[in-house]
């Protein structure tokens, strides 16, 4: 066995199911080592859709998947969306090719420093040293990106390490993930300020925003008359008829500091108190008003569901009922598109038990506070800012859930940026609906020229914001890619078109011309 294969066979025994590959020269006995039939590969033509599809996958199944990057050019096409996996705490295991040891000291034309583009954002780097160390290294690797929350980590694997022999195949025993408890002394302190009964608002994050956790925060609610809500974006979040609702803190910073302004108390559970996404001239950072205090009961990394079992155990409201959200009965709308008609059609035609990519921006800022009352289903969003990650992210998110149906909302300058997925979706017969919101321009980047005080754009200012000279054919870059795709301008006509792609599996495309 050489270090290849014992590195494919310890990603499986370790429980990685999945690598996203965009495979080069120096990843070619890696290559030949996923014929291992209990690895799946998946072709993606851009590293920046390998990562982002580990993100996605990471998100709907909490367990890793790999990468497969070309040397340090394919690590850093992949950055951005590595940034935002780990803005939303995803694990994955980025293998990454590198030359050979003999080779490096030529300088040859593809060398770089693959540490240093990797270490700021990965939690662990580690370059493999010899064909023994393979399956060690490799399982660290997992154990890292499975830790609570999950981590980034990137393994360099040099070309003579992964061609030479391994010697025999070490069974190395699978780590076991788990987070910490909070702290009783925190949990009381939290409970004294829910029986002040003072304004509060309860903040919910990672993994606190499903499951049972969302459960317990609804008894929560319905016991001491708190709120709870959600930063703007967050990592997923099960909503829809059925559901404990939760609230969303608004995201341009005028509305956010007036929604925050009437509590005394905020309570943080898997997050950090809200602040801006941008800095402003003569706006807050921190969104709360100066009088209120922020309150931990649940820090980052810990077990949220079992923080707030706890403080339901101290108020005493194990047999409080949450209040859930009712299915709403709008129908689907007619006449002009707009950020309601929109919502409201997504409403009516999201079937139960799908998954929402938003990367729609300015067309679906609206959206969410409109399709609460929706089918339940999970929403991901982007939590790093780096855009591009829509379509990547259900891909990963479509593979991991096979059974659901994806519907990913991303605007026209998003979709250019990792376009490619559509191929990758086309090829693995993935059931993906892409709504592309097409206005011809970064339309968010008006509304920040004039939050920034910029004033109104001029003609070569519109020029860097404005995608209209040429417009871009999106049914014929869906078809060229194996994508069947309609258009629609009419809010009935959008809703048919989700409708009917929820009928036919494999990916299809929308194009909603605003």
């Amino acid at each position: 066995m050489n270090g290849a294969e014992s590195l494919v066979q310890t990603l499986t025994d370790q429980g990685v199911e999945i690598c996203f590959a965009n495979p080069g020269t120096s990843e070619m006995h890696f290559l030949k080592a996923l014929e291992n039939p209990s690895m799946r590969s998946v072709l993606c033509l851009f590293e920046g859709v390998c990562t982002g599809a580990a993100d996605g996958y990471y998100r709907m199944k909490d367990m890793p998947a790999s990468t497969l990057l070309h040397l340090g050019p394919g690590l850093a096409n992949g950055l951005a969306n590595i940034h935002n996996a780990k803005r939303a705490s995803s694990g994955m295991v980025n293998i990454v090719g590198e030359h050979s040891a003999s080779h490096l000291r030529y300088d040859p034309p593809l060398m770089s420093d693959i540490e240093g583009l990797a270490r700021p954002l990965s939690h662990w780097v580690r370059r493999v040293e010899s064909p023994g160390a393979v399956a060690w290294d490799v399982a660290t690797a997992v154990s890292k990106a499975s830790e609570h929350p999950g981590q980034i980590a990137t393994l360099i694997l040099p070309g003579d390490t992964s061609w030479q022999d391994a010697g025999a195949q070490v069974v190395l025993p699978r780590s076991v993930a788990s987070a910490n408890t909070p702290d009783a002394a925190r949990i009381e302190h939290i409970a004294q300020v829910l029986r002040s009964s003072e304004p509060t608002l309860m903040i919910l994050a990672g993994r606190s925003t499903r499951g049972r956790a969302l459960e317990l925060a609804g008894k929560l609610k319905a016991a001491t008359g708190c709120r709870i809500a959600t930063q703007f974006f967050s990592a997923r979040i099960e909503r829809g008829a059925g559901r404990v609702t939760l609230e969303r803190i608004p995201y341009a910073v005028g509305p956010a500091v007036e929604y925050l302004k009437g509590f005394k108390h905020i309570i943080t559970v898997e997050t950090t108190e809200p602040i801006a996404f941008f800095s402003y001239p003569d706006k807050p950072s921190l969104l709360k008003s100066s009088g209120t205090s922020v309150h931990s009961l649940v820090e980052i990394g810990e077990d949220g569901a079992a923080g707030l079992e706890m403080l339901v155990e101290v108020l005493g409201a194990t047999n409080s009922a949450a209040v859930l959200q009712p299915r709403s009965d709008a129908p689907p709308p007619t006449g002009a598109l707009s950020p309601a008609t929109i919502a409201q059609a997504l409403a009516a035609a999201l079937p139960e038990n799908c998954i929402l990519v938003d990367e729609s921006l300015t067309t679906g800022r609206e959206t969410m506070g409109l399709t609460v009352g929706a089918a339940p289903h999970d929403l991901i969003n982007n939590m790093g800012g780096s855009i591009g990650y829509g379509t990547p992210v259900a891909t990963g998110a479509a593979l991991a859930c096979p059974e659901r149906r994806v519907f990913c909302m991303v605007g026209d300058g998003s979709a250019m940026y990792t376009i490619q997925s559509l191929w990758t979706q086309a090829r693995e017969s993935l059931n993906i609906t892409t709504i592309i919101f097409a206005n011809n321009s970064y339309a968010i980047l008006k509304a920040e020229y004039a939050n920034m005080g910029a004033g109104a754009p001029g003609p070569r200012a519109l020029a860097m914001i404005d995608i209209d000279r040429p417009r871009i054919d999106w049914l014929a870059t869906a078809k060229s890619m194996g994508v069947p795709a309609v258009a629609v301008d009419t809010a009935e006509a959008f809703h048919k078109a989700m409708a009917n792609s929820v009928n036919e599996p494999g990916p299809c495309l929308i194009e909603v011309r605003l």
